[in-house]
């Protein structure tokens, strides 16, 4: 399939998701909120991707949300009389919006974001609601809504404060101020820097086929376990966990572990 702000390539086991506007460095328009469904859906449904990387063509990762070109969109907002309807309406739009950028949290393949240079406002959205978080040193973040008007809406005030703490989550969407990579890595943004944007990808790359190696059921079970814990007790995630390892074993990726652990080499994983 092909989009207008997203492009797709497929490497071997480990997919790439470009968010490819780098005239606008990577500014998100509409299609940039809508397309993740499609994309992330289509990645999903295919077995030969076990593992995705998203990433910015150009200069950076992305600068943000696109104002003007999102203004039309939401066109409830010039409505003079602000009633139920028109409320509605424009609630409904945020409900799609938040939809968008939850569809790489729901992808049942990991995902890894690869981040250089800005990652502002939409684009922190988009990282947050990744798996795992790497970074060139030139990488710069912000929680940027409140320096623009408006409170983050769409996944980060609810995912960052899992990922950094509640504390450093209020400071960054408090003072809407711009953090460097250093910063980021010492409070737990992304989980490590590179020197540069080609260390990044090769760096994301490695990660991509070490993950792809193993069992992609135990992987994509990890997965489930891990997001449907945040927020749970301990008893009640442990009570999913059984659940989710009652359906994924026996399974041919078990048996191709065991047979290898026998045979003394590296297992190959049908993902069945």
């Amino acid at each position: 399939m092909s989009y207008e702000f997203y492009s797709v390539e497929k490497k071997g086991p480990v997919a790439y998701v470009w968010l490819n506007r780098p005239e606008k460095k990577n500014s998100m328009n509409p299609p940039a909120w809508f397309e993740t469904v499609p994309v992330f859906r289509e990645l999903d449904e295919d077995d030969s991707v076990r593992v995705i990387i998203m990433a910015g063509k150009g200069s950076c990762f992305s600068a943000g949300i696109d104002l003007l070109s999102m203004i039309p969109l939401f066109s409830e907002l010039t409505e003079k009389q602000q009633y139920g309807g028109i409320k509605r309406k424009f609630f409904e739009k945020i409900v799609l919006l938040q939809e968008g950028i939850s569809a790489m949290e729901k992808c049942r393949k990991p995902v890894i974001a690869a981040i250089h240079s800005y990652c502002i406002g939409g684009g922190l959205d988009l990282a947050t609601a990744c798996d795992i978080r790497l970074c060139s040193k030139d990488a710069i973040f912000s929680l940027r809504e409140a320096a623009i008007g408006f409170v983050a809406d769409v996944g980060v005030l609810q995912r960052i404060p899992t990922i950094v703490g509640q504390g450093v989550a209020r400071e960054l969407a408090f003072t809407a101020k711009d953090i460097d990579a250093q910063r980021a890595k010492e409070v737990n943004l992304v989980n490590s820097v590179y020197e540069n944007y080609d260390e990044l990808m090769a760096a994301a790359e490695a990660m991509a086929l070490e993950i792809a190696s193993n069992s992609p059921l135990a992987v994509q079970a990890s997965k489930q376990v891990l997001k449907y814990g945040i927020g749970k007790s301990i008893d009640d995630s442990l009570k999913f966990n059984a659940a989710v390892s009652n359906y994924t074993i026996p399974s041919n990726d078990l048996m191709a572990a065991v047979q290898a652990f026998a045979q003394k080499k590296k297992p190959e994983f049908p993902g069945t």
